[in-house]
């Protein structure tokens, strides 16, 4: 018998007038302990960091049932991957890389010289990181679509070296998976290691003087890429030594609807994510309770149909997921910026519009035609976003996420005249006197 019971708990906000700090409290969201994982994973890291790919081979063969020959994947195998893919899946893989590919062009920035007086100037530069690791996970899905979208923006912004480091598979006889190898192949990318979890970000970021094949691996200077708890909590330990992009929680969707959304595209949105992690979240704010029983018994259906219908369920009643209702849209938009959620779906009328307000979100889709997932695969934007509500202080991975601003500082003697009385009073005021010196010693001598 299937469970009658609703799949989305309801948080009524009609009557309630709320201050910011008792609105994001109110709000479902996924809980997700990174401390309490970093305890677990630290003897882990640490391991890596002291043995090197002996470790890692340790760390995989407890947690992933296989110790691979080698942790580096062979080119032969990367190019094996490639020849033998599915025709369909190669188009698709090209398609989705010239879309992303289209929109990072655009995001290159160039040196911005400014003239602050005759003979001064500070030019910004752009400078792309060295050297970046690259983490595609391989646990409950296989997401060649995460190569594309870390790859794509490295190699736009300029990075010269780039590693990318996925889980082996057991059925695979310890190699990642292969449409992943493919998607490298197609992007040139030919250093691919066979490592996951927190010994791979830790591999990453320490390196190792022998893989098993007789050759090192060179630590990296940052680490981006979505994961699990674990990933994110190995990113936190090791940052600092490294950059990171950010620590990755379960994924999610928030969909602003009014009455005129369809109940059907809403629902099979919500369930797009849940299929994701039993954590997965999903939440519908809306100020139209019509719709809420319209998209209950669209997910009554869709669910049952769906593969992965128990966990999909387990995620959509879970605490993290849910419907908040909301008197009409313009407070409707206060939650969402609230809330923060890595994909915003805007399903109103004027839907552009309502868009257009949003400040806090990892991505937003605006209309009935441009679903999260389109941006998961086709829509030419990146699908590693923000979680947790951290939309409210940072973005998504892009160009920029590798590139690095410097200032060129460049003034003649004129030009340091003109700033020399600023810069030796403030110096004075800051007890800093040995820096306004530097300045006027230029000026004796």
């Amino acid at each position: 018998m299937p469970d009658p019971a609703p799949f989305l708990s309801v948080l009524d906000l009609r009557e309630r007038s709320l201050s910011a700090a008792e609105l994001s409290a109110a709000l479902p969201r996924a809980e997700l302990d990174v401390e309490a994982a970093a305890a677990a994973v630290r003897p882990v890291v640490e391991d890596v960091a002291a043995r090197g790919a002996a470790a890692v081979l340790d760390a995989s063969e407890r947690f992933d049932g296989i110790r691979p020959e080698h942790l580096r994947v062979p080119a032969a195998a990367i190019e094996q991957a490639l020849a033998e893919l599915d025709p369909a899946i190669r188009t698709a893989l090209e398609e989705s890389i010239a879309r992303v590919r289209a929109v990072d062009s655009a995001q290159r920035r160039p040196d911005e010289r400014v003239e602050v007086v005759p003979g001064g100037t500070v030019t910004q530069r752009w400078v792309p990181v060295r050297r970046v690791g690259l983490y595609v996970p391989g646990g409950r899905a296989v997401l060649p679509s995460s190569v594309i979208m870390n790859v794509v923006p490295a190699q736009v912004a300029g990075v010269r070296q780039v590693v990318l480091a996925s889980p082996p598979q057991k059925e695979r006889g310890g190699l990642p998976d292969p449409t992943i190898l493919a998607a490298c192949a197609l992007l040139g990318v030919t250093e691919v290691i066979a490592a996951g979890g927190a010994q791979a970000i830790a591999l990453l970021a320490h390196g190792a003087e022998d893989l098993g094949d007789g050759r090192g691996l060179d630590a990296v200077d940052m680490i981006t890429g979505p994961g699990n708890v674990y990933v994110a909590a190995a990113k936190r330990l090791v940052r600092g030594r490294v950059g990171i992009d950010a620590e990755a929680g379960p994924t999610e969707i928030a969909i602003l609807a009014d009455a005129e959304a369809h109940p059907a595209y809403v629902a099979a949105d919500l369930i797009s994510q849940a299929e994701h992690d039993p954590m997965a979240a999903s939440v519908l704010v809306t100020d139209a309770p019509e719709l809420v029983d319209a998209v209950e018994a669209e997910l009554a259906e869709q669910v049952a149909q769906a593969p992965r219908a128990d966990l999909i369920a387990e995620a959509l009643r879970g605490e993290q997921s849910g419907v908040v209702l909301v008197r009409d849209v313009e407070q409707g938009l206060e939650v969402v910026d609230s809330y923060g959620a890595e994909h915003l779906e805007i399903q109103t009328a004027e839907a552009a519009e309502v868009a257009a307000r949003v400040t806090n979100a990892g991505a937003v889709f605006v209309g009935p035609h441009a679903p999260v997932s389109l941006g998961d695969y086709a829509a030419g934007s990146n699908h590693v976003l923000p979680t947790g509500g951290s939309a409210r202080f940072g973005g998504g991975l892009g160009v920029q996420t590798f590139l690095r601003g410097i200032h060129v500082v460049d003034y003649d003697e004129a030009a340091l005249k003109s700033a020399r009385q600023a810069a030796t009073t403030l110096a004075a005021a800051e007890g800093l006197p040995a820096h306004g010196r530097a300045i006027d010693i230029r000026f004796e001598r």
